[in-house]
């Protein structure tokens, strides 16, 4: 009996299309002196994006017009995309600062309807309601227009995609602080998930007999066990296996999620088991960013001269004995460097020793640290979505050198029961609760009695 087949998905990574080519309908993509105009512009100061910006950002329509305005020229979006792509990162982040800044919302003209509004809700239901729609198209920001009309040429999409990549870059990386940068953001963000809503993809089974651009893609987009060589990827889409992959008819060619499936008589607890060069086995799954959160406890308590919650007594006197160091902070110090480095998956002792500590701290770094009430795991936080159970912890489940350096070789099974999936989903989403086997409510119990975090 074949178990039911759990996927391992990662999300679209627009930051990896950034060098694809882009605008295959530009007239003047070819003009080599448009490009040095271009590139020159906002060299030479302010004044030329300035000049741009004014003239393909068109004016919000009144409310009155805002249904019998002519659509600006084709040309305009076609002349920020061409603008915006010869620019480097620095002088992009200068345009979209620029860009939601001072083409943004009409604070003065939604603060006078805001007042209006007030002023009417002693006057009957139909004028209320006017003014609600009036203020409810003034908060839309005039560069909406612009990023609408844009999604509507040819690559368009494709540009927006990559654009929010720059923004999300500039938020993360804390270039800009601007709340305008946020907002942009915002907007892109809620414009992408009407275009990219799942009525509107196609899902595709991906075999050896498909184009060899989304076999390339699909290649070069996995993120979890590289592909090593074509003959690496025939077998993942081959026998046993099937591959999917979600594309948008504004953007063919383009594998916006790839999900890998892999069929198994019972649910594997490695990934060196019959299939080595398999991307992913059923439910089981890679816990990315568990040993450099483990790290960052360990240069924690450094830091504050404690630790004894972090391991038993006993487990801190076998890594002194096993790494020759002092009690206390040389301990730490000494158990920081061995993560960091790997050495300890090589002594059968240390591993001994380390695997209860580790086991439990993987199972509270996945059920217990939160982002927003959700998962702190972006692959948790992906299954739990979906309504999977955190079903069991594997100890050197991967014990690869990528494997053992983000996880510590621990992995994870995510397991799907079809008919309580829709519960847990609505149980996680609405109220934060994590579904999880006794295996790994057990771990957490257990680092819970040891720890005072």
């Amino acid at each position: 009996m074949i178990s039911h087949p759990v996927i391992w998905a990662f999300r679209s990574s627009v930051r990896c299309w950034r060098h694809t080519a882009l605008l295959k309908a530009a007239p003047w993509a070819s003009d080599v002196t448009g490009w040095r105009w271009y590139s020159n512009s906002i060299r030479g100061g302010v004044t030329g994006m300035e000049e741009i910006l004014a003239r393909v950002v068109a004016p919000l329509p009144t409310y009155e017009t805002r249904d019998k305005s002519p659509p600006p020229p084709e040309s305009n979006s076609l002349e920020f995309m061409h603008y915006y792509s010869s620019l480097d990162k620095e002088d992009k982040l200068g345009v979209l600062t620029k860009l939601s800044q001072d083409f943004g919302v009409d604070h003065k003209s939604v603060s006078e309807l805001s007042l209006k509004l007030l002023d009417t809700q002693l006057r009957d239901l139909a004028t209320i309601l006017q003014v609600e729609d009036r203020l409810r198209y003034s908060l839309t920001p005039r560069y909406k227009q612009l990023l609408n009309h844009i999604s509507r040429v040819e690559g368009g999409v494709k540009f927006l995609v990559d654009l929010r990549a720059d923004v999300l870059e500039i938020i993360a990386s804390k270039a800009s602080e601007s709340p305008h940068v946020r907002d942009l953001n915002g907007t892109l963000k809620s414009l992408l998930s009407e275009w990219f809503s799942v009525g509107l993809l196609r899902l595709e089974r991906i075999t050896w007999q498909s184009p060899c651009e989304i076999l390339q893609k699909i290649s070069q987009y996995e993120a979890v066990h590289p592909v090593r060589n074509w003959t690496d990827l025939k077998r993942r889409v081959g026998p046993y296996r099937r591959c999917y992959a979600f594309i948008h008819a504004a953007m063919p060619g383009e594998p916006l999620v790839v999900l890998h499936v892999a069929l198994t008589e019972d649910i594997s607890d490695n990934i060196q088991s019959e299939f080595p060069h398999m991307g992913q086995f059923s439910s089981l799954s890679p816990i990315p960013g568990f040993s450099s959160w483990f790290q960052g406890l360990l240069n924690q308590y450094k830091k504050e001269g404690w630790g004894s919650d972090l391991l038993s007594e006993q487990e801190w006197k076998e890594v002194e004995q096993a790494t020759d160091s002092a009690p206390g902070t040389p301990a730490i110090e000494a158990l920081r460097k061995l993560i960091g480095t790997s050495e300890w998956m090589h002594s059968e002792r240390l591993s001994r020793v380390l695997e209860p500590a580790l086991m439990r701290l993987c199972a509270w770094y996945l059920y217990g640290e939160k982002r927003r009430g959700y998962a702190l795991n972006p692959v948790a936080n992906f299954h739990l979505q979906n309504g999977a159970t955190m079903w069991r912890l594997n100890w050197r489940a991967d014990t690869s050198p990528r494997g053992v350096a983000n996880s510590c070789g621990i992995m994870v099974n995510y397991r799907y029961f079809l008919n309580e999936t829709s519960k847990n989903s609505a149980l996680y989403l609405q109220n934060k609760v994590i579904t999880a086997s006794e295996q790994v409510l057990g771990l957490v119990t257990q680092f819970q009695k040891n720890s005072k975090l």
